[in-house]
This record gives C-alpha cells, sequence and structure tokens, in this order.
C-alpha cells in the first residue's frame, strides 16, 4: 500500500506483530513463527459468559458513582479530598 504525497509515492511499512513479554508466551510466538503458523491468542471472555443483572448493575453504578459521591459530598470535604489528591500526585516530584 502507498500514500500519495504531493504527486509522489511513499511506500508504508507493514504492520509488525509485537513480541509478547512473558518467556512461555514469547517461546509459543517464536514457534510459531518458525513453524510458520498463527500463534494461538487467549480467547477474550465473551459477553455471553458474563450475568447481564450483574453487567447492568456494574454498568448503572459507574454511570451515576462520581456524580452521586460529588452531590452528597459537602464543599468542604471535596476541597480536602481535592487537597490530599494534589499533595499526593506532587509529593516527590
Amino acid at each position: 500500500m502507498a500514500i500519495a504525497c504531493d504527486h509522489v509515492v511513499v511506500p508504508t511499512k507493514p504492520a509488525k506483530k509485537k513480541t509478547p513479554r512473558d518467556p512461555n508466551a514469547l517461546a509459543a510466538f517464536i514457534v510459531a513463527q518458525a513453524t510458520e503458523e498463527e500463534p494461538e491468542t487467549e480467547p477474550a471472555v465473551e459477553e455471553s459468559e458474563k450475568n447481564p443483572a450483574a453487567v447492568a448493575l456494574g454498568r448503572l453504578g459507574g454511570l451515576k458513582g462520581g456524580a452521586a459521591r460529588a452531590a452528597s459530598l459537602s464543599k468542604k470535604k471535596r476541597s480536602e479530598i481535592a487537597k490530599r489528591a494534589a499533595k499526593a500526585r506532587w509529593t516527590g516530584r
């Protein structure tokens, strides 16, 4: 694939696969490359394996969590929390 840039065709590099950092996964990756096979990847957890009620409840809490907490705190308490957070961020710099 090439990209045209002011009437000059510039070739693009092919996508390079990242090598795994885990020694066992790296060994499997190297063997797969040597035998010209695609390395097996870990299957991700599918949505069907999750409990739909738990997913909905977690999402509901995540959507209203920060706003509900901020509304329940007084201005003074919010200020104290913010000062502690800023102090934690800036200590040791």
